[in-house]
């Protein structure tokens, strides 16, 4: 009598390791307490602000869009309507307006064709990973505290990260130098150095121009690249504008990411990557090269195709609109968390206001733009003090030790600000306060019973 097979048991040991890395998971636990505690307010969510989006403004978007294929591009009926149904280029069909955006706003001229349109900056991200890291040798640096969506997709991408530190003017150079001299030391091949340089998540740090100058410079002598990300520039502050590493590009040195996801909407799922890098192929000469860019269309093919063609046509005719200005495009915008940034900042200064004769056990920074404040706490800003506060005080916050891959931070806290109002940042901070009265008095009691 045979004896019947039972059903397949999968054990995590199984997967590629990345299904079981905490730095995958993290975001799942923030919103996993938020789904549990709805009362609390939330600093924990990096979305943007929702106050000014109108479902209506999508069918509008639409026929903008249509309207330019048509008249513009002189497109027949039967070929608009095949663009909108059908699968489409892998590189996407946006390209010319992205580039005609970065020229308005940010003043410098890109090849369309060294733009490929991707289904959010999370897509570029992976696909720019996968193709750089061609064996076990190969690192990528990167600013620590970092986005742990970076961290992730490294992680998905198998890509060793190598940090470097960060201080209040963004990524140190001195360590990255020092970092690039012990990875080779190691036999190790450093490719490229991860940076936000305006507002960082989560640190809110920020680049100087002669810094941003000193990294380029720093890259072409070491000859690594340099991937941008740079999501929150639109949202300063305080300060002059400043210029884009990608617009200080001469060397091709630099490989931009893009995103629409907090300048139009988060829910289109639109991004894109810049690498006109030119790549010669294997036995070719010189003369022979083509883009990164085209390399990375080759992955992305094999990976989602081609981005939402509907997905683009709303972002299209969103930036047409606009007159291709992202500035313009999100004023309102800015201004709110150029009010919300005022509004936490002030928040935390009254909270947590000196008290004579008392430590001063509570710092902030101060962000001169973007959507994060960071909290430096007086005891563990951990996972299950997350979850204390959201049950017990109703406020929820961003544990720093994601971010920095749970070797760092844990006595502070992400203060995310962008979809919240005055008055909800006031009650938020008020409620942090008693939490962080609630740990004092803790404190002093394991003191007394000491």
């Amino acid at each position: 009598m045979s004896i019947q097979p039972g059903p397949i048991r999968l054990s995590v040991t199984d997967l590629h390791e990345s299904v079981d890395d905490p730095a995958l998971t993290s975001m799942t636990l923030l919103n996993e307490l938020a789904g549990r505690y709805p009362e609390a307010v939330s600093f924990s969510a990096g979305r943007p602000f929702e106050g000014f989006y109108d479902v209506e403004d999508l069918s509008r978007h639409l026929r903008t869009f249509r309207s330019h294929l048509e008249d513009e591009k002189g497109l027949s009926a039967e070929q608009v309507r095949r663009t909108f149904f059908q699968y489409g280029r892998t590189k996407g069909f946006i390209h010319e307006l992205i580039a005609r955006q970065l020229e308005i706003d940010e003043g410098f001229t890109v090849d369309p064709e060294s733009i490929v349109v991707t289904t959010g900056c999370q897509e570029a991200m992976v696909l720019l990973l996968r193709a750089l890291v061609r064996d076990t040798r190969d690192v990528i640096l990167a600013a620590t505290p970092n986005y742990v969506g970076f961290i992730g997709a490294a992680r998905v991408a198998g890509a060793p990260l190598r940090c470097v530190r960060e201080h209040e003017g963004g990524i140190d150079l001195e360590d990255l130098e020092r970092q690039i001299g012990a990875a080779r030391r190691e036999g190790l091949r450093p490719r490229a150095c991860y940076v936000v340089p305006d507002f960082a998540n989560p640190s809110g740090a920020s680049m100087s121009l002669a810094d941003r100058i000193a990294l380029l410079e720093l890259a072409r002598r070491e000859q690594i690249l340099v991937i941008e990300d740079n999501p929150y520039t639109l949202f300063r502050s305080g300060g002059s504008p400043l210029p884009m590493l990608k617009a200080l590009d001469e060397q091709h040195q630099v490989i931009h990411l893009g995103s629409f996801a907090k300048s139009a909407f988060a829910g289109a799922r639109v991004g894109y990557v810049i690498a006109d890098q030119p790549v010669t192929p294997a036995g070719a000469s010189c003369a022979d090269p083509v883009l990164l860019a085209d390399h990375l269309a080759k992955l992305k093919s094999m990976v989602t195709l081609n981005t939402s063609t509907v997905a683009q046509a709303v972002i299209g005719g969103y930036l047409i609109e606009n007159g291709c200005s992202l500035k313009r495009a999100t004023a309102r915008e800015a201004e709110v968390y150029r009010r919300n940034l005022a509004a936490m900042l002030d928040g935390l200064r009254s909270v947590f206001a000196p008290v004579p004769g008392l430590p001063q056990d509570v710092s902030w920074n101060t962000p001169q733009g973007g959507m994060f404040v960071v909290v430096t706490l007086p005891f563990p800003a951990d996972d299950d003090m997350l979850e204390y506060s959201a049950s017990r005080f109703g406020v929820l916050w961003t544990p720093m030790h994601h971010f920095y891959g749970g070797t760092a931070g844990f006595h502070q806290a992400r203060l995310s600000f962008s979809v919240l109002t005055p008055e909800q940042i006031a009650l938020g901070v008020e409620r942090l306060g008693e939490l962080v009265q609630d740990q004092r008095v803790k404190q002093l009691v394991e003191v007394a019973h000491a």
